[in-house]
């Protein structure tokens, strides 16, 4: 019996390392197998990932998802992974411009005696027997999109000038706010919004044109005393249709001087007293204006590719203007303004006009009182944009301009009486540089209730822009 029992002993210790070995060998073709049917599945996941095919629902168990070799950063639902969004105050921009300015006087009246209008203009302070140079506007701009649905803009200009209050000497370049607002977006497409704060009011296209688009050196003092320094504190209502969001932006981009996006129809109110003056009545200005853009490409020849815009304004205010004995007037005289205006761009003639009429405060000498009476003016401007001739870009322009009426702005709202032509070039030397040469021949009646008549002048006017 031992022989036998000693042989299955060794059968069993024999068969025993065969049977690990096949079980072994059977494991490893599993894992094998596994790891096959995983690449082919990836494979397959990477396939349908580049096929243009429709998404398919997503399995009811979330999984990670696995970037594969062939994710570009340039995808979008890549870069919303790896970009954070940034904070509003990184969305912001700063920007600003400078205008030097110096008037050479060629002949006419600096000087007269005591009673007579000495050459004189509201818009340029440095008009004056001791002419020299001047910073016109030093603007710096802070601005930007903090939201989708918000906008911010804060314009502050550096260059204003004030008076000693021991003996009234005028002192140049201190700060003064100019705007500060948001924009509020009604809709996906940005075709509605509501302006809040210190803003332009909507009235007089080229009141709304930004100084640093402007061609001619000042704005008109027609369009500009329905609004001296053209803003308010108040609400506005913007819509722009798209087709003519559109124009616009075509036309900014051939490099068009725009007024800015105002809306092509708006309704406002403000407080209407004036730019950084408290309100001194209970009323409120009202403002509506409207403007629109119409392409002339279906008229051929010389009007291919031309934009004529044509539009108007109402506003609707009671003022209390300044008196010279001292504060302001505790009578409100009606300051009610109608204008209209009609630009066919540049491209490369263009002409541009403005005429305004109403009722505005106007000192009256006989009766020795304010009160109000009617104002009308405006003017005509033609221009040639002469476009890149390698030492930068020309634009020559002429205009004329008149005005009869109040100018509220001065101390009591003395009468103005301006005749005035002037033909000047803008030679835009860089992208960042900007120089106005420009004759003037003026007939104007000086801003002092005090004074009479109109002085009468040339000069040689010039402004260096330098834009940051």
């Amino acid at each position: 019996m031992r022989r036998p029992m000693s042989m299955v002993a060794v059968g069993v210790l024999l068969a025993t390392p065969a049977a690990v070995s096949a079980q072994t060998v059977e494991s490893l073709q599993r894992q094998i197998d596994e790891l096959k049917a995983e690449i082919q599945a990836l494979r397959a996941a990477r396939q349908q990932d580049a096929a243009p095919a429709p998404v398919v629902a997503a399995p009811a168990a979330p999984a990670t998802p696995i970037q594969s070799a062939e994710s570009k950063p340039s995808d979008p639902v890549v870069l919303a992974q790896a970009k954070p969004k940034k904070p509003w105050y990184e969305k912001l921009q700063l920007r600003g411009y400078t205008q030097m300015r110096y008037n050479g006087l060629l002949s006419g009246d600096d000087v007269a005696p005591a009673g007579r209008s000495r050459l004189r203009s509201v818009h340029d302070s440095s008009i004056t027997e001791n002419s020299a140079f001047s910073l016109r506007r030093a603007r710096l701009v802070l601005q930007g999109n903090v939201s989708d649905n918000v906008a911010l803009y804060f314009q502050a200009d550096f260059a204003t000038a004030v008076n000693a209050q021991s003996n009234g000497e005028r002192r140049d370049n201190f700060g003064q706010l100019r705007d500060a607002y948001i924009d509020v977006f009604l809709d996906p497409d940005h075709e509605f919004k509501l302006r809040l704060g210190q803003s332009k009011v909507p009235f007089g296209w080229e009141n709304l044109q930004s100084s640093s688009n402007r061609i001619t050196i000042d704005r008109s003092d027609a369009i500009n005393s329905a609004v001296p320094s053209e803003r308010d504190l108040g609400i506005v209502a913007f819509y722009t249709p798209r087709h003519v969001q559109g124009v616009w932006d075509r036309l900014a981009k051939g490099g068009q001087k725009l007024f800015g996006n105002y809306g092509a129809f708006a309704v406002a109110v403000y407080n209407g007293q004036g730019v950084n003056r408290p309100e001194q009545n209970k009323g409120l200005a009202k403002v509506a204006m409207a403007t629109w853009p119409f392409e002339l490409d279906g008229l051929g020849g010389a009007f291919e590719g031309q934009v004529l815009e044509v539009g108007g304004a109402a506003m609707l205010n009671d003022v209390r203007p300044e008196i010279r004995a001292g504060g302001v007037s505790a009578i409100d005289y009606k300051d009610d303004h109608y204008g209209i205006h009609a630009i066919l761009y540049p491209q490369p003639f263009g002409v541009q006009a403005e005429w305004t009429w109403g009722r505005t405060p106007q000192y009256d000498t006989a009766r020795q009182a304010i009160r109000s009476t009617g104002a009308s003016g405006g003017y005509v401007q033609a221009m040639y944009n002469v476009g890149d001739i390698g030492l930068g870009k020309l634009m020559p322009y002429a205009r004329w301009q008149t005005y009869r009426g109040g100018w509220k702005a001065s101390t009591n709202a003395p009468r103005l009486e301006t005749d005035e032509i002037e033909l000047g070039v803008e030679w835009q030397i860089w992208e960042a540089v900007e120089l106005t040469v420009a004759y003037a021949d003026m007939r104007r009646r000086e801003a002092d209730e005090r004074r009479f008549g109109q002085a009468k002048g040339q000069l040689i006017r010039t402004q260096l822009q330098f834009n940051y």
